[in-house]
């Protein structure tokens, strides 16, 4: 093994790396953009979808209460409703989205609060369409509150206080550091990215050194060159390696850069004169959780095995194929695999332990999850990096292997 010729070859795939579009695109533009997007691209365009959900005054129908003038007296003065005519299928009017809730008062409503009985309301909503949500809690905020005066009249009335039905008040406060709920927030997503853009920085430059140069006709020139097999394939294993790396710290640039932008963004309010929007996004900030600055080292240090894994498995993969839209076929459904055990990772309820920190990725989502919250455990962080360095080795080695074979370069 020559390092001289390692260096040169490497070189030499990463001057032709960089003139080609695609390569760029996935190591460098597509990360740098991604996460300035996720930002204020689509947290923009969800808060405004909130924001005109929350300013829509829906509209709700009132099913029976001709017998309760009173209540449906005072739900029709609510400004936050708008009381129309019932449909003759209202069910399929709310499914429609043409009605967002239905208040079903039960025959004698009024006569029975009076009388000391539990009449049972119903409120009908489209289930997981956010406006109807909002308007069937809206409702349900209306009748909290008409149960809460109910009571305290009938308390009124034999002369006992209000807190007879409210004998003590209670609050919630979160008493976790902001690195550690940051870390439950953001910790399965950071990973997440991380591992989508090491495979798909990984991905372009695999297929464009393997089947790419055999479909350009270089690879036989290259070839025949005196170098030797280990040399020229640790070369362009390295530029793969560098393009997986690239990805993610163009990402992780870009993640604490649109974080630093956001934030100072909203702390001045935008540039405009501090209103009640302003004031909201400053208290915003004041809350907003933070990452842990450590966990973010752990992380890259965690992932430079999995990114010799990336790069291992698809220059391995693309080697095999004839074509350059042949390797596409052959690395676009890896995609899936590697994206399941992250996925799996950011589910509630999976916890690290000894047998899931030997799974592949699926060890790296949960481990990155507990550093960026501040959590180290250096057993399990012991056993990840042991054996992600273990399946880099075997990969790198396998990799080697193949490209030494004949049948497999030259596969027709």
């Amino acid at each position: 093994m020559n390092w001289h010729n390692i260096v040169t070859v490497y070189l030499k795939e990463l001057k032709d790396s960089l003139r080609d579009r695609r390569t760029l695109m996935s190591t460098i533009i597509i990360p740098t953009l991604v996460m300035p997007l996720l930002t204020f691209g689509i947290g923009k365009v969800m808060a405004t979808v909130i924001s005109r959900a929350q300013e829509e005054i829906p509209a709700v129908a009132i099913l029976g209460g001709a017998d309760s003038p009173g209540v449906v007296a005072a739900f029709k003065q609510s400004p936050k409703v708008h009381v129309v005519a019932t449909p003759t299928d209202w069910k399929q009017a709310i499914s429609d989205k043409k009605l967002r809730a239905a208040l079903e008062l039960p025959a004698g409503f009024e006569a029975g609060l009076r009388a000391g009985a539990a009449p049972a309301v119903h409120v009908y909503n489209y289930d997981g369409e956010l406006k109807s949500d909002m308007a069937a809690r809206t409702v349900e905020k209306f009748l909290t509150d008409l149960r809460e005066q109910t009571v305290g009249a009938r308390l009124s009335e034999r002369g006992l206080p209000k807190t007879m039905a409210r004998p003590f008040e209670f609050t919630r406060e979160n008493v976790a550091p902001p690195e550690k709920v940051g870390g439950n927030l953001f910790g399965g997503f950071v990973p997440y990215l991380i591992i989508i853009l090491c495979f798909s920085g990984a991905m372009y430059p695999a297929m464009d050194l393997t089947a790419g140069e055999k479909e350009r006709g270089t690879m036989e020139t290259l070839l025949c060159s005196p170098v030797a097999r280990v040399d020229i394939v640790l070369g362009k294993f390295f530029m793969v390696l560098t393009g997986s790396l690239s990805a993610m710290c163009f990402m992780l640039l870009s993640m604490g850069t649109t974080a630093a932008v956001g934030g100072s963004l909203m702390m001045s309010g935008g540039g405009a004169p501090v209103k009640a929007g302003a004031k909201a996004a400053r208290a915003a900030v004041e809350v907003m959780p933070t990452i842990d600055p450590l966990g973010l080292v752990g992380v890259l240090a965690m992932v430079l095995p999995v990114a010799v894994l990336f790069a291992a498995v698809a220059f391995t993969v693309s080697l095999f194929a004839k074509s350059y839209k042949e390797a596409q076929s052959y690395l676009a459904p890896m995609m899936i695999v590697v994206i399941m055990p992250a996925v799996v990772g950011m589910l509630p309820g999976i916890d690290l332990n000894a047998r899931l920190a030997l799974v592949p990725l699926l060890n790296l989502s949960l481990v990155c999850k507990e550093m960026l919250s501040g959590v180290w455990h250096w057993n399990y962080i012991a056993l990840i990096f042991g054996s992600s360095c273990v399946y880099a080795a075997v990969a790198l080695a396998l990799a080697v292997q193949m490209f030494k074979r004949e049948d497999v370069i030259f596969r027709a």
